[in-house]
């Protein structure tokens, strides 16, 4: 899955951009109050999109 594809999901279910660290991006859902870190690769694996969407307590994208 492409970076850019799931932040622009992550957005779109509500959840907001915190902070960059060393390697990675750090996401919280003010509804959850949960947070999770996405990597800053080209391509992320779809099974950690699943559990970076699982962490937030939001639904899973899609996969076409």
């Amino acid at each position: 899955m492409n970076r850019k594809d799931l932040i622009r999901h992550l957005n779109s279910e509500g959840c907001i951009f915190l902070r960059e660290g060393a390697k990675h991006s750090v996401f919280f859902n003010p509804l959850t109050r949960r947070s999770s870190t996405v990597p800053r690769h080209h391509e992320i694996n779809n099974h950690l999109a699943k559990k970076i969407c699982q962490d937030l307590g939001i639904k899973s994208i899609k996969k076409n």
